[in-house]
Parts: structure tokens; C-alpha cells; sequence
């Protein structure tokens, strides 16, 4: 089994060695800019062409990357193009949003194969591992790419990951009980079921690392992603931060919007409401014991187990009075979060995400 040192070496620079460097700052300026020529690469690494070469050469060999027509002469010789190879591998990756259970398989050249999601209706945390596992027979079975022929699973939870052994020390904004998983290794879980190399992760360092790998350039050194307010992915400095123990950034027990001491404390010990839609469906829940009116309730066929994040976003959509409180509260809590983040930090990019990105414009133009 890999050591937890050696799965967090795409995390920490430090942790790499000279060649694992050089390896990955060559594949990320193919996996971004490719087609490319070794010429380029050169160029934009710093890397003298004869060591370029020989990698290209080692990844040629390997199937990762193959090469791809000329590129246009400037005198001389057209240098050849080279590209990641997208059958060389796929992976999947799946985790929990705000809306539900998602997972995904992509290519080596991380172009999405295949796509299932699940609705997040699970109450116990037993049942919700069942779930994400469910999800990953799907995509297999759906895409029917043979698994000896994924490189990679990853998995990505709300709370604090024991890396050294992989289980779950605080399951965080599932809101789920997590006793009789206590110590359960979700890696074994899922490399025992699939026979696949897994990886599991805080779900909002996933995000961030995904934010800084794809959607910004190298010269973004600090940033947050707000991963819907229960927690945030940190790059501080270039690295991704998690702290002295694996739990940095999981903000959501703390609420800057109550002013009563006593309640606070109380929120963080009833952890259950800290959901990974900041609560936006608890409190409709409420209002519906409560016997308030609202679109929402309708379109739930007066049940309750059937209020979800989406019917009240298509409620506010018909300017329902409830629904638009529920989101602008909501709104008004993550900005205030964010606002204190930002303060404390002073990141160049704040990214939301989580799946309250998509409440509308009523809810991020609040935040």
C-alpha cells in the first residue's frame, strides 16, 4: 500500500523529488497547452531541451503521450507536436454536493467520459458509503471501460481525512452520525470493491486543487475555494494548506451571523444542521412543521422528506416569499463568512462552489 506521504505528493512541492518535479511541470504544460513541441516546453519550464527530450522520450515509451503533426517552422527543421495520449488511462472521481451525489470518469487528458449523479437521500453515513459506491459501479458499467484500465479512484468527503490510514476522523457537513464507522478505512473500502488505486480527500481541497490545476494561471498563489460554507479548500503561498492536522478550513461549525453565545455553541454541537446547503433545506423543513405557506411546499406534494435544495431554487424562481428569504438569508450568512476569510487571508481568488453556486442570482448576488 502507498504511504499517505506518497499520495500527498501532487499536494506539497516539498515532498517531490527533483525528478517527480520536473516530471509533473512538463505534463501539466502538456496537459494545458498540448499540442506542444519540446522546443516550447523548454522554453516555459527553463529546462534545457536535451533533458525535455529524454522525459517526452520516457512518456513516448510509457503511451502517455504521443505525438501529434508539426508545428509551423521558424528555419529549419518543423518540430514535432506532442500531446497527452487520452486512452492511456481514465479515472473517476466522485464526492457529495450541495443538490447530490456526483461522479465522473475522464480521460488522461481529463475530458469527461461519462457522468452519473445520484440524489443525496441517504441518512446514515453507512448508507451514504453505499451510496458513493453505487455511483462508481454505475459509471463502470455505464462507460464499460474495463477496470484494469482506470488508473485512479478519487473520493471526495466533507470533514477531516486521517491520512496516515485513510478513515474519517469528523464526517463534517453530512450531517450524518459516524460512530459505527469510526476507524473503517473508505480507501480499503473502495480499492477492496473495485480493485482500483483510490485516493480519499476533504472535498474542498479537491476542489481548490482542481481550481489552481484547470481554471488559473501558475502566477495565482493564494486562494479560496468556499466549498458552499461548510468548509473551504486554502492555497496559501502556492501550496495547498491543511493544516498541522488535516482540519484546516472546515469553518461551517462556527456561525458569524447569530449573535446569542449560547445558541452558537449549541449550532456547533448539533452539527446535523451544518448541511452542504448552509442549512437551506433544515429551515424549510422548519417552516413546513411550522405551517407556513410556500411554492416549495407544493412542489414537495406536501412532504417534507421531499424538500430539496432544487425545488427551492425553482420556487424562488416564481418569486416564492419563503424560498427568496431561505436563499438571501443564506446569502447573506456565506458572504459574511467570506468577508471574514477574506480579511484574515487576503487571497487573490475566492471561488464558490459545492453546488450553491447554482441557487441563482438572488443567493450570489447577496453573497
Amino acid at each position: 500500500m502507498r504511504s499517505a506521504k506518497m499520495e500527498k505528493a501532487f499536494w506539497k512541492d516539498e515532498i517531490l523529488s527533483d525528478k517527480q518535479r520536473k516530471n509533473l511541470s512538463i505534463l501539466e504544460l502538456v496537459m494545458k497547452r498540448g499540442p506542444i513541441s519540446r522546443t516550447e516546453i523548454s522554453r516555459l519550464t527553463g529546462l534545457n531541451i536535451v533533458t525535455v527530450s529524454n522525459y517526452i522520450t520516457e512518456f513516448t515509451e510509457n503511451g502517455l503521450v504521443i505525438e501529434k503533426g508539426l508545428d509551423v517552422s521558424t528555419g529549419g527543421r518543423r518540430p514535432t507536436l506532442v500531446e497527452i495520449n487520452p486512452k492511456w488511462g481514465y479515472m473517476i472521481g466522485v464526492g457529495l454536493t450541495a443538490f447530490n451525489i456526483v461522479g465522473i470518469l475522464v480521460d488522461a487528458k481529463a475530458q469527461i467520459i461519462c457522468e452519473v449523479k445520484k440524489e443525496r437521500t441517504s441518512k446514515t453515513a453507512e448508507a451514504t458509503i453505499d451510496k458513493l459506491v453505487e455511483t462508481v459501479e454505475d459509471i463502470l458499467s455505464k462507460s464499460k471501460i474495463e477496470s484494469n484500465k482506470i488508473k485512479g479512484l478519487g473520493i471526495g468527503i466533507p470533514g477531516v481525512i486521517d491520512e496516515e490510514v485513510q478513515t474519517i476522523k469528523w464526517l463534517g457537513a453530512m450531517g450524518l452520525s459516524m460512530v459505527s464507522i469510526s476507524g473503517i478505512s473508505l480507501k480499503d473500502i473502495f480499492e477492496k470493491e473495485f480493485d482500483i488505486p483510490a485516493l480519499v480527500e476533504h472535498d474542498a481541497a479537491c476542489a481548490v486543487f482542481g481550481e489552481r490545476w484547470f481554471g488559473f494561471e501558475p502566477e495565482i498563489k493564494d486562494m479560496i475555494y468556499m466549498y458552499s460554507g461548510v468548509g473551504c479548500g486554502l492555497i496559501i503561498n502556492g501550496q495547498i494548506y491543511f493544516g498541522s492536522s488535516g482540519s484546516a478550513g472546515e469553518v461551517g461549525i462556527f456561525n458569524p451571523t447569530e449573535p446569542d453565545p449560547e445558541k452558537r455553541r449549541q449550532e456547533s454541537i448539533n452539527l446535523g444542521t451544518w448541511e452542504l446547503d448552509l442549512g437551506v433545506v433544515y429551515n424549510a423543513k422548519n417552516a413546513f412543521k411550522d405551517g407556513l405557506k410556500s411554492k416549495i411546499f407544493e412542489l414537495a406534494e406536501n412532504d417534507s422528506e421531499k424538500i430539496n435544495l432544487e425545488l427551492i431554487v425553482e420556487a424562488s424562481k416564481t418569486d416564492d416569499k419563503l424560498a427568496n428569504e431561505l436563499l438571501e438569508a443564506a446569502g447573506m450568512y456565506l458572504g459574511k463568512k467570506i468577508a471574514f476569510l477574506v480579511n484574515l487571508l487576503n487571497p487573490e481568488v475566492v471561488v464558490i462552489g459545492g453546488g450553491m453556486e447554482k441557487a441563482g442570482s438572488l443567493f450570489m448576488d447577496t453573497v
